[in-house]
Formats: C-alpha cells, structure tokens, sequence
C-alpha cells in the first residue's frame, strides 16, 4: 500500500510539473496582438519605475543652432512672425536659407556621452536618455530609415546609441523620446488647405518645405500621409532593433497617428522586449493610449492628488524654452526638488530636461544646479528611492496654480510649512518631508498622522533626522500629532524625519 501511495503520489507531481511547464511554455509563447485588449495583459508600470523616481533627458538638435525662441524655431520661421523675421534678418531669405541649411552647423563636436551620462548619475537620475526625434524631422541616431540623422549628418555620431550604452553601463534604465508625429505636413494633398497647428512646417511655396525632392521632402513632412505612417513606425521600430530601450515616451501628437499604427508599434515594442525578458514603459499624453497599457505623463506640472497608478511629469530645468536659447535661465535647486518630492507623494516620477548647446556643452549653470540636485538626492536616498505614496500626500499652506497643461504648475513656491509623506517598501518606515529649512525649536504639528496614537500596532517607534541621525522630540496633543525640530545641521532643500514605525 506504501509503495502504491509513493508512486501515485510521484505521478501527481509529476503531472503538476508538466503541467506547469506546459503553462510557462504557454505563457511565454502568448504574443502580444495589435490591439488594446491584448496589449492590456502586460504591466504598463513595472515596479522599477515606481522605485526609480527620477530621470533625466535633454532637449538637443538641429534648433539648437539658431538658439532663439525655442526648440520651436522650425515652426515659427515659416510663418509671418518675430521669429521669421529675426531669421532673414540673421541668416537670409527663405528659399535661400531654410531650416536643413543649420545641419552642417550643428556639429556637436563637445558632445561626451560618458560624460552627460555620468552628470545624471551624479544629479540622482535612475533613468536617461535623449530627445531622439523632435517635431523637425532629424533623427539623433544612426538611421537607415531617416536620411536627416545624427551620424550621416551634423555631429556625425550616433547620439542615441552613445547614451544609451554609457548609460546603461552605468546601471541607468534608457529612455528615448519622440515628437515627430507632428512632422507631417497635413493638407491631404492639397498645399493650400493645411493643417496650421498640427503640421509643425507651414508648406511655403518658393521654400524647401515645398520641395518635392525625396531627402528634402521628408526632412519637412511633405510626403502623403500614408508613406508618412510608415515611415513614423519604421524610425521607432530601428529605435526599438538597435536600441532596446526601457521607456519610449510621446509627445501630446500622437493622437495624430491613425490607431492602427499606435496598436502595430506597441505590439511590436512589447513583443521585442519580450524576447529580451525587460520590462519596458510607453509613455503617453492625453489619450493616445489606453492607461492599461502605458503610463500617463503631464507636460510641466503634476497631479493635484493621489493617484492609485503610477504617472508621470516632464519638466524644464530651465525657464524659457526646452532648448537652450541665447539668454536662458534656470530653476533653483529649492524649486527642483521640493516639486519632485510633490509629485512622488502623488505616486509619480520626474523626467527633468536639461538643455546643451549646438556645439554638445552643458554650462556651468546647469551643472551647478545639478550637483546641488545630487547632493540633496544621495543624502536623502533611502527617503527617496524604493518607496512608495503614505495612504496622505501630505500637509501644508501652498495652494497649487494651475498648469498649462493640465494638473498643477511644476514651478509651486513651497516653504516648511509644507509637508509630504513617503512610506517604505516594506512598511518599516514613514518619511516626514518637509519643504524647506524650519526654525530649529520649533513644532511641526498636524493632525493627519494623530491617529497615530490610537493604533499603537501602526504607531512611531523613533524619529531621526536624516542626514545627522540626530533623535527627535515627538509626541501627541489632544488631536495633533507633535514634532519638535532638533538643534542640528538642517537642509536648505528640504529636510526628512525618518520614522521607524512598530
């Protein structure tokens, strides 16, 4: 009986081991089909993201030449304005000089990606990457699909293929972003009827936007719509081959590209990463992707709440323009920062862009800001990194403006009177940020973790400050939950109370 019962015991598990192996066999043999439905089965918002909390791209190119305005330079010189007017002025007639005549002027010949790579390293940054294709039609990589890129024009160097190897060496996930659904010239075959806002190159007769020539034409969108959607899927799909990144982002056209394509280009992203076993993001404005199947981004600004998902902002470093321009200025660290810890209290995370000139340098201004950035980051790293939103974003007097593009403004004035929660992974830990320098003696009181006191299994065991260890003088009023500010060495940035909880 002992012995039937062992063998019919072996071949119980021995069914349940095929079977499984049959299962992950199945599983790893499910291909992701072109449409939402399918493509909602893998994790738009793997847990490397969430832990990663910040990263940094740069907005470089071909409009980096003229350094005026902004990186919408191509747009505006072709209509009747300022811009058109300062570039005839400076460089001559269009016709005469248009917009592919600044690629031989845009050399880079600074340009060091061990170097930028190392900068975001130091700055804090688990994610990089570059603006890999803006609205004008140049590719920063090394393109057999696009004649207009980096390596057979310009600098002569793959800028994406640079980064992406020195930043990945580096133990940095790799992003590369893309605006160039907005590239097509839309007139469905009719010059005179074109879309003005949702073609980034006005058609101008006597110019080369006009020019039916096939290099030309397809710098500056004037090419049928048809060709153009395949020629914006095959461009991310040579990305995607050469490349493997880990985030690819969007700008808010790609509502522009008809669905078809969105759903062959995820599928197709999803299936290749796939195969190299990563997990990787499609980041997205608007409404140009099902939320189940990539992740949001608000341009310069943040949710004004909680958010069970994870999202994501892209802001400026700078003040004026994403590009560098003649005259720029910058953000400080204080403002930096303290809007990062807002959003990561919200469940999001922070793509800060920086801006080099034509020639590849970036000044001392924003490396300045950047070191002070890192500085703040490594001293707070276990606050930050790895962590997760408190069940409240937090406490505070600021009232939150209103973005230009939805959600609230990226440039919120925060002082210590303002506060943000973020919790540890494993539920050990509660961190206290507070959004400025508070006076040393005095008390931060508020209610929100009052409750604190009624639920000793969830209660506060300790409290530090972090970066001194220095123990701190808590306890609970009639309703207030109390902190008493120690005499210690506090952070202009922002200052973390590290609460070990029981």
């Amino acid at each position: 009986m002992k012995q039937l019962l062992s063998l019919l015991f072996m071949s119980l598990v021995l069914t349940s081991c095929s079977t499984q192996t049959v299962k992950e066999e199945k599983k790893e043999d499910v291909k992701y089909e072109e449409n939402w439905e399918s493509m909602s089965a893998h994790n738009e918002a793997p847990d490397w993201f969430s832990d990663a909390k910040f990263g940094i791209y740069f907005h470089w190119g071909v409009y980096s030449v003229p350094a005026h305005y902004s990186e919408w330079y191509p747009f505006f010189m072709y209509r009747d304005n300022k811009v058109k007017e300062y570039h005839e002025k400076t460089y001559g007639k269009l016709g005469e000089f248009d917009y592919h005549d600044f690629v031989p002027m845009f050399t880079g010949e600074q340009f060091n990606a061990e170097e930028w790579a190392q900068l975001m390293t130091d700055a804090g940054a688990k994610f990089g990457g570059p603006c890999s294709q803006h609205h004008d039609g140049f590719a920063m990589w090394d393109s057999k699909v696009n004649p207009w890129n980096s390596t057979d024009k310009g600098p002569k160097k793959d800028i994406t293929g640079e980064m992406e190897k020195a930043l990945k060496a580096r133990g940095l996930k790799f992003i590369s972003t893309f605006h160039h659904a907005r590239n097509l010239q839309r007139h469905e075959g009719d010059p005179e009827k074109f879309d003005t806002y949702h073609s980034h190159f006005a058609h101008v007769p006597g110019t080369a936007t006009a020019d039916t020539d096939a290099e030309i034409a397809k710098m500056y969108g004037n090419i049928p719509a048809a060709e153009f959607n395949e020629y914006w899927f095959e461009q991310l799909k040579e990305v995607i081959d050469q490349y493997s990144p880990d985030i690819i982002w969007f700008d808010v056209w790609l509502r522009m590209i008809p669905l078809e394509y969105r759903q062959k280009f995820a599928a197709y992203y999803l299936n290749e990463a796939k195969k190299k076993n990563q997990e990787v993001i499609i980041a997205y404005k608007q409404a140009a992707i099902p939320k189940s199947v990539g992740v949001l981004d608000i341009e310069q600004g943040g949710k004004r709440d909680m958010s069970e998902s994870a999202w994501l902002t892209d802001i400026t470093l700078s003040n004026k323009s994403w590009s560098y321009v003649e005259g720029q200025t910058y953000k400080s660290p204080s403002m930096v920062v303290r809007n990062m810890i807002d959003v990561w209290s919200k469940n999001g995370v922070v793509l800060l862009n920086i801006s080099p000139t034509a020639d590849g340098v970036i000044n001392k201004e924003q490396r300045d800001i950047l070191k002070r950035v890192g500085e703040w980051m490594k001293k707070h790293s276990e606050a930050v990194y790895e962590t997760r939103p408190y069940s409240i974003k937090g406490f505070g007097h600021a009232k939150a403006e209103d973005g230009a593009h939805g959600g609230q403004s990226a440039t919120q004035k925060y002082t210590a009177k303002d506060a943000r929660f973020l919790k540890s992974k494993d539920g050990k830990y509660l961190y206290l940020f507070i959004l400025g320098k508070p006076e040393v003696g005095s008390v931060i009181a508020t209610k929100e973790l009052g409750l604190h006191k009624y639920y000793p299994e969830e209660g506060i065991k300790k409290i530090t400050l972090m970066g001194s260890d220095t123990e701190c003088k808590w306890g609970f009023g009639d309703i207030d939950f109390e902190l008493t500010v120690p005499d210690a060495e506090l952070d202009d940035i922002a200052n973390v109370f590290r609460m070990e909880l029981n």
